[in-house]
């Protein structure tokens, strides 16, 4: 895809040099046009004579548009006029426009009148960009029109974009129906639009001082795509991207960290209620097996251990140093542990960024930096590394070890997940804390997670990204091998972004944050208890092989609300063949129904279940089982946990291993079922058929994003 960047970098030197941060619309056309993006035929006209004269060239009908540098907004100040379908009508709209112009801003600067030739055909969109403060250029698409900002209809990706990403977005829309044409309208040429959207994308990412891009609206018809109205708006201090340390420069750092030697703590105490204590207990109960060196200059020794007034005073090396001191102490003490070749500073003090001290945050940071220390936190919890027996914390102890690493941003969701992996005995991995984020943050813990073989899925709740970019960088290097979820807080807070354009208004913080995590592959959760409920089942479960998803129930009702739960979280309801549907049939009653939902009849012996079940996990063609199940003493809760069980490890043993998930309605006793067949990797919640279904549905956007569907 070719591009005339020297033509670019004329135009946007031309207005820096006269101090404008947005260019006229004939400027915008000859970026447009050095990077092959449509434009209609136009011409600029200083006179009346010079407008009629450019309109019999270009060719009737026209609209004349104001241009001038200090007009942004051309439709309020009265400087556009649309559909000017004689000469006289031109003259006239010449005089006119300008007039308008003078009236609204006195002092605006007018270079003349744009004439272009009228484009009204086709589908009205938007393409545009702009640069968001998380993740740098953004690409947006949706429907155009003046109606643009009432329904945001509108999709983002990080520029610069693939042609498939282009492609994807025209699908990501609510109106993308619209776009393939309905009811015998002209559906509009995909692969115009694809590329018009990805030379955009390739435009910002050339260009990091474009801050930017409206193209609204965009007319597109079944062979082309041409944009009407352009609108670029510079960046006098375009930020810089930031530092970021090569993978193999955090991994030296993070395994240090997760796989200490030694453990100094800085501000150890003997005395039962300090921060000091607990973490020094929590260490020696918790089995860690490497050295723990207690650091505090009024002690000799501290539960058993001998202490040292300096961690400089420490005989051997140290890997990981955990303060739990005032903040007022780090900085002097932290420069002792750079000089020890500390490799991780685990920073438990608040008083830092979060409580407005952002100078302290910084010192410490640039102290790291001197010798090369990452800093964990500060204000957090600590963090658990189970394979290590590392519990480094103040918080409750937890050993219970599995393949889930969860972190969090707050250390009270730090906590809810304490409790509930407790509760339903989910081993972790890891637990870690990030607080304030001031050097490690998610990036580098999905780059340590994604290699560490004792990690299998990781769920983080998150408030912000310091650095977007690498984020989805690293997110999409461990999507492809494990899922990652997130609980992304704040999404229902809009940007306090200024609407400069279209595209700017249309960029709220949620938004962005939406489709760009869909891109990099990450599975988003609504909210903390199914954050947690994903990272408890997602590794519980087979991965799909395909979209067809079988329904058996024994409930009517609760079939109709399973149906229900699939068509909403995107899962395919599998059409049954004639011959599936024969083979079902054999097995269930008269009464009963077959085709998706397969209903059994709540009055049905374990049999029905057993067989039905059976022949869906060992037919091919079937690739996920949603089971409905209703108490009844022909089948009782465990009589049916039992065999779901039993059928499924058969099965799976045979090479039949796909995802099946449970609901179960009936009396307490259908508790304990759902404990059973959760310990069997079926998931089973009871009281619900949306649980259930969520997760699959979860397991499935990982599958897809992990590209492991067929077809």
């Amino acid at each position: 895809m070719a591009h005339d960047q020297a033509a670019v970098r004329e135009v946007l030197e031309a207005a820096r040099a006269e101090g404008r941060t947005a260019l006229t619309a004939p400027e915008g056309r000859k970026i447009c046009q050095a990077y092959g993006i449509s434009t209609p035929g136009e011409g600029v006209a200083t006179s009346a004579d010079e407008a009629v004269s450019l309109a019999e060239e270009i060719g009737l009908p026209v609209v004349l548009k104001i241009v001038s540098p200090d007009i942004l907004h051309k439709t309020e100040a009265g400087g556009v006029l649309v559909g000017l379908a004689d000469l006289d009508a031109v003259r006239a709209g010449y005089d006119r426009i300008v007039a308008s112009a003078r009236s609204y801003d006195p002092e605006a600067s007018i270079d003349g009148v744009q004439v272009q030739a009228m484009v009204g055909a086709g589908h009205e969109v938007i393409i545009g960009a702009v640069t968001d403060q998380t993740f740098g250029k953004v690409v947006a698409f949706g429907l155009g029109g003046v109606l643009v900002e009432v329904l945001k209809d509108v999709t983002f990706r990080l520029a610069p974009l693939s042609g498939d990403d282009a492609l994807g977005m025209l699908d990501d829309i609510r109106a993308a129906d619209v776009l393939r044409g309905v009811r015998g309208a002209e559906a509009a040429d995909r692969g115009a639009l694809a590329n018009m959207i990805e030379r955009v994308g390739a435009l910002v990412g050339d260009f990091p001082e474009i801050a930017e891009v409206d193209l609204n609206p965009v007319f597109a018809t079944s062979d082309g795509a041409t944009a009407a109205d352009v609108r670029i708006l510079l960046d006098a201090d375009p930020a810089i991207a930031p530092a970021r340390l090569s993978r193999e420069e955090i991994l030296t750092g993070m395994n240090r960290i997760f796989k200490p030697r030694a453990v100094a703590v800085i501000g150890a105490s003997g005395e039962t209620g300090k921060i000091g204590n607990s973490v020094m207990r929590n260490l020696i109960n918790g089995g860690y097996r490497g050295h723990i060196y207690p650091i505090n200059p009024k002690a000799s020794e501290i539960l058993g251990l001998p202490a040292y007034p300096s961690i400089a005073d420490v005989p051997g090396e140290v890997d990981v140093a955990v303060f739990a001191i005032p903040a007022k102490f780090v900085p002097a003490a932290l420069e002792d542990a750079g000089r020890k070749g500390v490799a991780g500073a685990i920073m438990i003090p608040s008083g830092f960024a979060e409580t407005g001290n952002v100078e302290g945050q910084q010192e410490v940071v640039e102290i790291a930096r001197k010798h090369g220390v990452r800093v964990l936190g500060p204000n957090i919890y600590g963090y658990y590394y189970t394979p290590e027996n590392l519990c480094a914390t103040f918080c409750t102890p937890y050993d219970v070890k599995g393949g889930v690493a969860l972190t969090s941003q707050s250390g009270g969701i730090g906590m809810a997940i304490l409790g509930f992996s407790r509760t339903t005995g989910m081993g972790v991995s890891a637990i870690v804390g990030v607080g304030n984020k001031a050097d490690v943050d998610e990036d580098d813990l999905l780059t340590f997670f994604e290699q560490d073989d004792n990690t299998n899925c990781v769920a983080m709740h998150l408030e912000d990204l310091k650095d977007g970019r690498g984020f989805v960088e690293a997110a999409q290097r461990m999507v492809a091998k494990k899922p990652v979820i997130v609980l992304k807080a704040g999404r229902t807070a809009m940007g306090a972004r200024a609407a400069g354009s279209h595209t700017g208004a249309l960029a709220g913080d949620d938004k962005v944050y939406d489709d760009i995590l869909r891109q990099a592959g990450v599975v988003r959760a609504p909210g903390l208890n199914d954050m947690l409920e994903y990272a408890r089942a997602l590794p519980l479960m087979p991965a799909p092989k395909g979209e067809n998803v079988v329904i058996i129930t024994g409930a009517g009702g609760s079939g109709v609300l399973l149906s229900d739960a699939c068509v909403d979280n995107g899962l395919t309801l599998m059409e049954i063949p004639p011959d599936l549907d024969e083979a079902f049939r054999a097995y269930i009653p008269p009464f009963g129904a077959a085709g998706n939902p397969v209903d059994i009849t709540g009055g049905e012996p374990p049999s029905t279940y057993e067989n039905t079940i059976r022949l869906g996990l060992a037919d091919p063609r079937v690739h996920a089982l949603v089971i409905g199940y209703w108490h009844t003493i022909v089948t009782p809760p465990m009589v049916f946990a039992e065999l779901v069980a039993r059928v499924v490890a058969e099965e799976r043993a045979k090479g039949n291993d796909k995802p099946v998930v449970a609901s179960l309605a009936g009396d307490t006793e259908v508790e304990q079922a759902c404990d059973h067949l959760f310990a069997n990797g079926v998931i089973a919640y009871p009281y619900t058929t949306e649980r259930p279904v969520a997760v699959l549905g979860a397991k499935y956007r990982w599958a897809r994003a992990a590209g492991l569907l067929r077809g």
